[in-house]
Protein backbone atom coordinates (compact mmCIF):
# COMPACT_ATOMS: atom_id res chain seq x y z
CA UNK A 1 0.00 0.00 0.00
CA UNK A 2 0.83 3.57 -0.77
CA UNK A 3 2.78 5.20 2.53
CA UNK A 4 1.25 9.06 1.17
CA UNK A 5 -1.25 10.95 2.55
CA UNK A 6 -4.74 9.64 0.84
CA UNK A 7 -8.01 11.61 0.63
CA UNK A 8 -10.86 9.98 0.31
CA UNK A 9 -14.02 11.47 -2.43
CA UNK A 10 -17.24 10.88 -2.40
CA UNK A 11 -19.65 12.19 -4.86
CA UNK A 12 -23.87 10.92 -4.67
CA UNK A 13 -25.29 11.88 -8.24
CA UNK A 14 -28.68 11.75 -9.72
CA UNK A 15 -27.71 8.54 -10.50
CA UNK A 16 -24.26 7.14 -9.36
CA UNK A 17 -23.24 6.49 -5.95
CA UNK A 18 -19.91 7.04 -5.76
CA UNK A 19 -16.19 6.61 -3.51
CA UNK A 20 -12.40 6.67 -4.48
CA UNK A 21 -9.17 7.14 -3.00
CA UNK A 22 -6.36 9.55 -4.02
CA UNK A 23 -3.14 10.01 -2.69
CA UNK A 24 -1.09 13.16 -2.10
CA UNK A 25 0.87 13.01 -5.45
CA UNK A 26 -2.86 12.59 -7.44
CA UNK A 27 -2.56 8.87 -7.92
CA UNK A 28 -5.55 7.41 -8.07
CA UNK A 29 -5.50 4.79 -5.04
CA UNK A 30 -9.24 2.68 -4.94
CA UNK A 31 -12.34 3.29 -6.86
CA UNK A 32 -16.05 2.56 -6.35
CA UNK A 33 -18.92 3.15 -7.96
CA UNK A 34 -22.57 1.76 -8.50
CA UNK A 35 -25.22 2.92 -10.69
CA UNK A 36 -28.74 3.53 -9.44
CA UNK A 37 -31.36 0.91 -10.49
CA UNK A 38 -33.96 2.59 -13.23
CA UNK A 39 -36.97 0.77 -13.85
CA UNK A 40 -37.25 -0.69 -17.86
CA UNK A 41 -39.05 2.16 -19.74
CA UNK A 42 -38.41 4.64 -16.98
CA UNK A 43 -36.67 8.48 -18.28
CA UNK A 44 -35.24 8.72 -14.92
CA UNK A 45 -35.39 8.99 -11.04
CA UNK A 46 -37.51 10.79 -8.52
CA UNK A 47 -34.94 12.50 -6.32
CA UNK A 48 -36.46 10.65 -3.25
CA UNK A 49 -36.15 7.04 -5.36
CA UNK A 50 -32.23 8.07 -5.87
CA UNK A 51 -32.15 9.21 -2.13
CA UNK A 52 -32.86 6.39 -0.75
CA UNK A 53 -30.39 3.95 -3.01
CA UNK A 54 -27.64 6.07 -2.10
CA UNK A 55 -28.64 5.64 1.38
CA UNK A 56 -28.41 1.90 0.61
CA UNK A 57 -25.53 1.92 -1.59
CA UNK A 58 -23.21 4.18 -0.35
CA UNK A 59 -22.17 2.46 3.54
CA UNK A 60 -21.46 -0.24 1.50
CA UNK A 61 -19.08 1.37 -0.99
CA UNK A 62 -17.45 3.11 1.74
CA UNK A 63 -16.40 -0.26 3.53
CA UNK A 64 -15.57 -1.65 0.92
CA UNK A 65 -12.95 0.76 0.18
CA UNK A 66 -11.82 1.01 3.84
CA UNK A 67 -11.15 -2.46 4.43
CA UNK A 68 -8.60 -1.83 1.79
CA UNK A 69 -6.47 0.70 2.82
CA UNK A 70 -5.68 2.29 6.84
CA UNK A 71 -7.82 4.76 7.50
CA UNK A 72 -5.06 6.49 9.45
CA UNK A 73 -3.75 7.40 6.42
CA UNK A 74 -6.69 9.61 5.54
CA UNK A 75 -5.96 13.14 5.46
CA UNK A 76 -9.43 14.65 4.82
CA UNK A 77 -13.08 12.95 3.15
CA UNK A 78 -13.93 15.11 0.54
CA UNK A 79 -17.87 15.66 -0.63
CA UNK A 80 -19.66 17.02 -3.51
CA UNK A 81 -22.41 18.48 -1.71
CA UNK A 82 -24.14 20.33 -4.91
CA UNK A 83 -24.72 20.03 -8.59
CA UNK A 84 -22.60 23.44 -9.59
CA UNK A 85 -20.47 26.07 -7.39
CA UNK A 86 -23.67 28.43 -6.85
CA UNK A 87 -25.19 29.44 -3.83
CA UNK A 88 -28.80 28.30 -4.38
CA UNK A 89 -27.80 25.36 -5.98
CA UNK A 90 -29.35 22.10 -4.47
CA UNK A 91 -30.28 18.84 -5.04
CA UNK A 92 -30.99 16.30 -2.48
CA UNK A 93 -28.94 13.44 -3.57
CA UNK A 94 -26.18 15.05 -2.22
CA UNK A 95 -26.99 15.76 1.34
CA UNK A 96 -26.75 11.40 1.33
CA UNK A 97 -22.78 11.69 0.26
CA UNK A 98 -22.44 14.67 2.27
CA UNK A 99 -24.27 13.32 5.32
CA UNK A 100 -21.80 10.03 5.66
CA UNK A 101 -18.82 12.31 4.26
CA UNK A 102 -18.92 14.66 7.86
CA UNK A 103 -19.28 11.58 10.36
CA UNK A 104 -16.58 9.82 8.68
CA UNK A 105 -14.46 12.98 8.86
CA UNK A 106 -15.41 13.50 12.39
CA UNK A 107 -14.99 9.97 13.38
CA UNK A 108 -11.34 9.66 11.85
CA UNK A 109 -10.68 13.74 13.31
CA UNK A 110 -9.90 14.84 10.06
CA UNK A 111 -11.02 17.57 7.73
CA UNK A 112 -14.41 17.59 5.90
CA UNK A 113 -13.97 19.44 2.74
CA UNK A 114 -17.24 20.41 0.50
CA UNK A 115 -16.60 21.06 -3.39
CA UNK A 116 -19.37 20.85 -5.97
CA UNK A 117 -20.11 17.61 -8.69
CA UNK A 118 -19.35 19.80 -11.74
CA UNK A 119 -16.14 21.17 -10.03
CA UNK A 120 -15.32 16.99 -9.98
CA UNK A 121 -16.23 16.94 -13.56
CA UNK A 122 -14.00 19.29 -14.43
CA UNK A 123 -10.67 17.99 -12.37
CA UNK A 124 -11.19 14.52 -13.58
CA UNK A 125 -11.35 15.66 -17.22
CA UNK A 126 -7.96 17.72 -16.56
CA UNK A 127 -6.67 14.97 -14.91
CA UNK A 128 -7.41 12.09 -16.98
CA UNK A 129 -6.84 13.70 -20.09
CA UNK A 130 -3.80 14.94 -19.15
CA UNK A 131 -4.32 18.10 -20.39
CA UNK A 132 -1.59 20.93 -18.99
CA UNK A 133 -4.38 24.00 -19.16
CA UNK A 134 -3.49 27.10 -18.71
CA UNK A 135 -5.11 29.75 -15.87
CA UNK A 136 -7.87 30.64 -18.15
CA UNK A 137 -9.69 27.63 -20.21
CA UNK A 138 -12.57 27.12 -21.79
CA UNK A 139 -14.75 24.24 -20.64
CA UNK A 140 -18.34 22.39 -21.49
CA UNK A 141 -20.46 20.44 -19.22
CA UNK A 142 -22.43 17.61 -21.04
CA UNK A 143 -24.86 15.41 -19.48
CA UNK A 144 -28.28 14.64 -18.25
CA UNK A 145 -28.64 17.33 -15.29
CA UNK A 146 -26.26 20.34 -16.80
CA UNK A 147 -25.51 21.58 -20.60
CA UNK A 148 -23.58 24.49 -19.97
CA UNK A 149 -20.30 26.69 -21.42
CA UNK A 150 -18.29 27.69 -18.98
CA UNK A 151 -15.08 29.69 -19.03
CA UNK A 152 -12.90 28.64 -16.02
CA UNK A 153 -9.99 30.55 -13.90
CA UNK A 154 -8.11 28.43 -11.19
CA UNK A 155 -9.11 29.91 -8.08
CA UNK A 156 -6.61 28.17 -5.42
CA UNK A 157 -8.01 29.39 -2.31
CA UNK A 158 -9.72 27.87 0.12
CA UNK A 159 -13.17 27.39 -1.07
CA UNK A 160 -12.53 25.91 -4.28
CA UNK A 161 -10.31 25.89 -7.16
CA UNK A 162 -11.93 26.74 -9.91
CA UNK A 163 -13.41 30.30 -10.59
CA UNK A 164 -16.46 30.02 -13.36
CA UNK A 165 -18.16 32.31 -15.67
CA UNK A 166 -21.40 30.87 -16.81
CA UNK A 167 -21.75 32.06 -21.15
CA UNK A 168 -24.76 30.20 -21.61
CA UNK A 169 -26.63 26.25 -21.82
CA UNK A 170 -29.79 25.01 -22.00
CA UNK A 171 -32.91 26.67 -22.02
CA UNK A 172 -34.78 23.63 -21.57
CA UNK A 173 -33.15 20.03 -22.03
CA UNK A 174 -29.96 19.03 -20.82
CA UNK A 175 -28.26 16.89 -23.74
CA UNK A 176 -27.98 14.10 -21.47
CA UNK A 177 -32.07 14.25 -21.30
CA UNK A 178 -32.62 14.60 -24.97
CA UNK A 179 -30.63 11.15 -25.23
CA UNK A 180 -32.62 9.34 -22.38
CA UNK A 181 -35.25 10.51 -23.96
CA UNK A 182 -35.09 9.18 -27.62
CA UNK A 183 -33.41 6.20 -26.59
CA UNK A 184 -35.94 5.49 -24.02
CA UNK A 185 -38.70 6.42 -27.32
CA UNK A 186 -37.13 3.67 -29.18
CA UNK A 187 -37.11 1.03 -26.29
CA UNK A 188 -33.18 1.22 -25.50
CA UNK A 189 -32.65 0.88 -21.47
CA UNK A 190 -31.92 4.00 -19.32
CA UNK A 191 -29.24 5.52 -18.87
CA UNK A 192 -29.27 5.31 -23.16
CA UNK A 193 -26.18 6.60 -23.98
CA UNK A 194 -24.22 3.74 -24.60
CA UNK A 195 -27.11 2.01 -26.34
CA UNK A 196 -27.81 5.07 -28.63
CA UNK A 197 -24.50 5.35 -29.59
CA UNK A 198 -24.14 1.20 -30.82
CA UNK A 199 -27.48 1.85 -32.59
CA UNK A 200 -26.25 5.11 -34.21
CA UNK A 201 -23.73 3.18 -35.69
CA UNK A 202 -25.69 1.33 -37.64
CA UNK A 203 -27.00 4.24 -39.56
CA UNK A 204 -25.79 5.95 -42.85
CA UNK A 205 -25.84 9.25 -41.14
CA UNK A 206 -28.01 10.94 -43.60
CA UNK A 207 -30.62 12.17 -41.10
CA UNK A 208 -30.16 15.71 -39.70
CA UNK A 209 -32.22 18.17 -37.75
CA UNK A 210 -31.47 21.89 -37.38
CA UNK A 211 -30.07 23.00 -34.29
CA UNK A 212 -31.04 25.66 -31.92
CA UNK A 213 -28.65 28.01 -30.64
CA UNK A 214 -29.14 32.06 -29.95
CA UNK A 215 -25.12 33.27 -29.26
CA UNK A 216 -24.53 30.99 -26.12
CA UNK A 217 -27.86 29.69 -25.10
CA UNK A 218 -29.32 26.67 -27.35
CA UNK A 219 -32.45 24.59 -26.89
CA UNK A 220 -32.91 20.58 -27.47
CA UNK A 221 -37.06 20.93 -27.18
CA UNK A 222 -37.25 21.34 -30.59
CA UNK A 223 -34.98 18.64 -31.61
CA UNK A 224 -37.05 15.91 -29.16
CA UNK A 225 -40.16 16.78 -31.11
CA UNK A 226 -38.87 16.77 -34.57
CA UNK A 227 -37.26 13.20 -33.51
CA UNK A 228 -39.91 11.67 -31.88
CA UNK A 229 -42.32 12.57 -35.24
CA UNK A 230 -39.52 10.77 -37.33
CA UNK A 231 -39.77 7.81 -34.74
CA UNK A 232 -43.80 7.78 -35.56
CA UNK A 233 -43.23 7.91 -39.16
CA UNK A 234 -41.09 4.88 -38.82
CA UNK A 235 -37.76 6.50 -39.86
CA UNK A 236 -34.65 3.64 -38.96
CA UNK A 237 -33.95 3.83 -35.67
CA UNK A 238 -30.23 4.19 -36.30
CA UNK A 239 -30.66 7.08 -38.08
CA UNK A 240 -32.73 8.76 -35.23
CA UNK A 241 -30.25 7.74 -33.04
CA UNK A 242 -27.16 9.33 -34.97
CA UNK A 243 -29.31 12.70 -35.65
CA UNK A 244 -29.15 13.41 -32.15
CA UNK A 245 -25.86 12.82 -32.07
CA UNK A 246 -25.18 15.26 -34.72
CA UNK A 247 -27.49 17.57 -33.39
CA UNK A 248 -25.86 17.74 -30.22
CA UNK A 249 -22.32 18.01 -31.69
CA UNK A 250 -23.31 20.63 -33.64
CA UNK A 251 -24.80 22.53 -31.17
CA UNK A 252 -21.88 22.52 -28.97
CA UNK A 253 -19.52 23.55 -31.78
CA UNK A 254 -21.50 26.48 -32.73
CA UNK A 255 -21.27 27.81 -29.12
CA UNK A 256 -17.72 26.72 -28.22
CA UNK A 257 -16.77 28.51 -31.81
CA UNK A 258 -18.02 31.77 -30.69
CA UNK A 259 -16.50 31.65 -27.43
CA UNK A 260 -13.22 30.59 -28.76
CA UNK A 261 -13.48 33.94 -31.61
CA UNK A 262 -14.98 36.47 -28.85
CA UNK A 263 -12.63 35.38 -25.65
CA UNK A 264 -9.18 34.19 -27.64
CA UNK A 265 -9.32 31.60 -25.54
CA UNK A 266 -8.10 27.80 -27.81
CA UNK A 267 -7.90 25.43 -25.21
CA UNK A 268 -11.58 24.04 -24.54
CA UNK A 269 -12.21 20.55 -21.89
CA UNK A 270 -15.42 19.03 -22.73
CA UNK A 271 -16.35 17.10 -19.80
CA UNK A 272 -19.86 15.01 -18.20
CA UNK A 273 -21.49 11.40 -19.52
CA UNK A 274 -22.43 12.60 -23.09
CA UNK A 275 -18.96 13.31 -23.83
CA UNK A 276 -18.05 9.60 -24.01
CA UNK A 277 -19.72 9.75 -27.61
CA UNK A 278 -17.28 8.55 -29.90
CA UNK A 279 -18.73 10.02 -32.48
CA UNK A 280 -19.44 13.55 -30.73
CA UNK A 281 -15.96 13.98 -29.96
CA UNK A 282 -14.62 13.34 -33.25
CA UNK A 283 -16.75 15.63 -34.93
CA UNK A 284 -16.23 17.69 -32.56
CA UNK A 285 -12.11 17.51 -32.86
CA UNK A 286 -12.65 17.62 -36.82
CA UNK A 287 -14.64 20.92 -36.85
CA UNK A 288 -13.02 23.03 -33.60
CA UNK A 289 -9.73 21.87 -34.28
CA UNK A 290 -9.37 22.96 -37.92
CA UNK A 291 -6.62 25.43 -38.32
CA UNK A 292 -9.31 28.01 -39.75
CA UNK A 293 -11.23 27.48 -36.06
CA UNK A 294 -7.65 26.79 -34.02
CA UNK A 295 -9.16 25.23 -30.98
CA UNK A 296 -7.22 22.76 -29.07
CA UNK A 297 -10.05 20.28 -27.40
CA UNK A 298 -9.21 18.06 -24.28
CA UNK A 299 -11.94 15.23 -23.28
CA UNK A 300 -12.04 13.26 -19.81
CA UNK A 301 -10.38 9.65 -20.70
CA UNK A 302 -13.96 7.51 -21.34
CA UNK A 303 -14.49 5.85 -17.49
CA UNK A 304 -14.05 9.13 -16.21
CA UNK A 305 -16.63 10.91 -17.89
CA UNK A 306 -19.76 9.68 -16.24
CA UNK A 307 -20.22 10.92 -12.83
CA UNK A 308 -17.75 9.64 -10.44
CA UNK A 309 -15.60 10.44 -7.17
CA UNK A 310 -12.42 10.89 -8.44
CA UNK A 311 -12.26 13.92 -9.56
CA UNK A 312 -13.69 15.15 -5.83
CA UNK A 313 -10.66 13.22 -4.62
CA UNK A 314 -8.26 15.01 -6.71
CA UNK A 315 -9.54 18.35 -5.53
CA UNK A 316 -9.45 17.50 -1.50
CA UNK A 317 -5.24 17.41 -2.09
CA UNK A 318 -5.77 21.12 -3.67
CA UNK A 319 -8.43 21.81 -1.17
CA UNK A 320 -6.63 20.98 1.83
CA UNK A 321 -3.69 22.88 1.01
CA UNK A 322 -5.47 26.37 0.86
CA UNK A 323 -7.46 25.29 4.41
CA UNK A 324 -6.85 28.41 7.09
Amino acid sequence: MNNMLLFLGIDTSCYTTSVAVVNSQKQLIKEHRQLLHVPLAQKGLQQSSAVFQHVQILPALLEKVLTELNPQDLKAVICSTKPRPYEKSYMPVFTVGAGFGRVLANSLRIPFLTTSHQEGHLMAGIWSSGAELPEKFLAVHLSGGTSELLLIKRAYHKESFFEEKLLGGTTDLHAGQLVDRIGVALGLPFPAGPYLENLARQSSRSLTIPSSVNKYDFSFSGAETRLKKYLADKVAPGEIANAVENCIAKTVEKVVRRAVEEYKIQDVLIVGGVAKNEYIRSRLKTRLEHPAVGARLFFAESKFSSDNAVGVALLGTYLQKNQI
